[in-house]
């Protein structure tokens, strides 16, 4: 919860940590919605990533989202965000998943890179939302 939260806040979202408290149950209860991945060191959870499952008519069939991807400010650069990416992509192979979906915040270069190194390809598209 925390990591999950803590990539919220960072990103300027200001879910309250009970609906966040929520989805995560609802996740963890019904496995066919997602997974969640969590990433320890010593005991200290530092990297947490967040698959959604879709089908999704553009891929022909069922993909992921890749909805978070966080770890810790002190342990970016050391290779967990690139675990955990390739974490998440083993999951979603495992589950049938034909694509994987994401988005970057454009200020957000370094995370970028590392999708393209992963041989995603960016999109020219912008995401809305409205809460309902």
């Amino acid at each position: 919860m925390r990591l999950l939260v803590a990539q919220l806040r960072e990103h300027h979202i200001d879910t309250p940590e009970e609906r966040v408290r929520v989805a995560v149950d609802g996740v963890l209860g019904v496995p066919s919605r997602g997974r969640l991945l969590l990433v320890h060191d010593d005991e200290k959870a530092i990297g947490v990533a967040y698959l959604s499952f879709v089908w999704a008519l553009e891929h022909g069939g069922p993909a992921a989202w890749l909805e978070e991807l966080y770890v810790v400010p002190e342990r970016r650069n050391d290779g967990v965000g690139t675990a955990l990416l390739h974490a998440a992509m083993g999951v979603a192979r495992i589950e049938g998943c034909v694509a994987i979906d994401l988005e970057v915040e454009a200020s957000r270069a370094r995370v970028t890179s590392l999708y393209r190194r992963e041989g995603f390809t960016q999109h020219a598209r912008t995401r809305w939302v409205k809460t309902l």
